[in-house]
Order: structure tokens, then C-alpha cells, then sequence
């Protein structure tokens, strides 16, 4: 069954290196198996483990996926084009996948998806084909009627494995929510103005929660791209520990 395992883990990192226009995929072991992670572009990511994909924010038409496996599940953070693109997830033939996201999403799915979809709020959870996704409430602060992203619309996830734990923030401020959050592993963080946060109060929301590894991602905003080679600086002068993955989330 190892044997079996490793061949399909080996096989299903080549096809996924196979798409050249991404950056290199980052395999990293959970203590249960292999979980390897692609960039695809802002917000968009994808995670396989265990012979299971999972697309965060699927983005961009299926060309972006062009030699990555079908989605098992689909996560979807908020409402905004650059999250949630219903046109993407009908291109990827997803009609058997488990769409998880919040209910202003699963609002606007069509029938086809909908009859797959799971609704989750804020600090809700579910178990799926051997993860817990949990919801964490993505906001902007301060809390005002005109913000991009208002409480309880929107989630961060947290993935986890067993007891290895993945964040992905979505948009957000560094709320009451990421501070509290403990033992991640592997931390996926926004930093892109004006919709969510700079690379300074990035850094503090990362400082407070400490995880093992943190990825800067969705860092492009209006008419800037956040430095994101100044905000592992700023992490690593007051904790060298955690491990800054600098990755081109914008290469296309």
C-alpha cells in the first residue's frame, strides 16, 4: 500500500509540474503524507493530498489548470470575481465536486453546483473525504457599513489533517480571529491595499498567531504589488523561526 501511495503521489507531482506557466510546486510532508501545494495565481491555489485536490479560489478559466487534477473539493473564500468565478468552476467540469463555501456564494451557484455545495459560517465546520474545513471569520478593521469585506459575509479556512493544520486567510484584516488561531502549520496570508491589509499589520497578524510557514499570497492591490521581500524581513527580525515562502503568485 506504501509502494501504491508513492507512485501515486510521484505521479501526480509530475503531472502537476507538467504545466510550466505555474511556479514549482512546494511538497511538504504533513507527518501523514505528502500535501503539495501550486500556486496558480492571487488567490488561487491548489492543494492534493492523498489523491485528493482540493482548488482554493479557482480563478482564471481552466487553462490555469491546464495538467492539474479534477477538483474533489472546491473552497471558496467571498463573493468578489477574484475568488469566486462561476464561469471557471463550469469550464473545470466540477459538477461531482464538494463546493464549501460561505452562503452569499452558495447563493449564486447554479442548480448543477448547488446540489454538491455545503454552507458554512463563521466558526462552523465539516468533515470531507478525510479533512475538517473550518470557517474563521475574514473581515476588514475597523468594522464600518462601506468595508470591502464586512464580518460573517466571508471565510478564511482552516484545512487540517489530523492534527497538521493549514490557514488560508481570504481577505482580511489581522482580526480577533487570526491571533487566537494556534499550532498552523502551513499559513497562506493576504496583504494587498486597500482591500485588505499592508505588509506591516500582515507581519503583526503572522507574529501573533507564529505559524510553522507562512506564504504571502493575493498581494497584488490597486496599481501596487506589495513588497513581499520587506514583509519577510519584517517577520523574520522579530521571529526567525518561521519560515517566509516567497513564491511568484503573478507570473502570468
Amino acid at each position: 500500500m506504501k509502494i501504491y501511495m508513492f507512485f501515486i503521489s510521484f505521479f501526480s507531482f509530475v503531472f502537476m509540474y507538467a504545466n510550466t506557466s505555474l511556479p514549482k510546486p512546494d511538497i511538504i510532508d504533513t507527518g501523514y503524507g505528502k500535501l503539495t501545494i501550486q500556486p496558480i495565481h492571487h488567490a488561487s491555489l491548489v492543494l492534493l493530498y492523498n489523491n485528493k485536490t482540493i482548488y482554493v479560489d479557482p480563478t482564471g478559466g481552466k487553462e490555469a489548470y491546464t495538467g492539474i487534477a479534477k477538483p474533489d473539493i472546491i473552497l471558496i473564500t467571498d463573493i468578489h470575481k477574484d475568488h469566486f468565478d462561476l464561469k471557471t468552476i463550469q469550464e473545470l467540469d466540477a459538477k461531482n465536486a464538494i463546493i464549501i463555501a460561505p452562503k452569499a456564494v452558495v447563493e449564486q451557484l447554479s442548480y448543477t453546483y448547488k446540489q454538491n455545495a455545503i454552507d458554512l459560517k463563521n466558526k462552523q465546520g465539516v468533515h470531507r473525504l478525510g479533512f475538517y474545513f473550518s470557517a474563521v471569520a475574514m473581515y476588514n478593521v475597523p468594522e464600518t457599513e462601506n468595508a470591502f469585506h464586512p464580518k460573517g459575509r466571508g471565510n478564511g479556512y482552516v484545512i487540517s489533517i489530523n492534527d497538521f493544520d493549514i490557514y488560508i486567510s481570504g481577505d482580511t484584516s489581522v482580526t480577533k480571529e487570526m491571533k487566537m488561531l494556534y499550532g498552523i502549520d502551513v499559513a497562506f496570508i493576504c496583504m494587498n491595499l486597500p482591500y485588505t491589509m499592508d505588509i506591516n499589520e500582515a507581519a503583526e497578524g503572522v507574529l501573533a498567531f507564529k505559524p510553522k510557514k507562512v506564504y504571502p499570497y493575493h498581494y497584488k492591490g490597486k496599481d501596487m504589488i506589495s513588497d513581499v521581500k520587506k514583509f519577510k524581513e519584517l517577520v523574520n527580525a522579530k521571529d526567525s523561526n518561521i519560515e517566509v515562502c516567497l513564491r511568484n503568485w503573478y507570473a502570468k
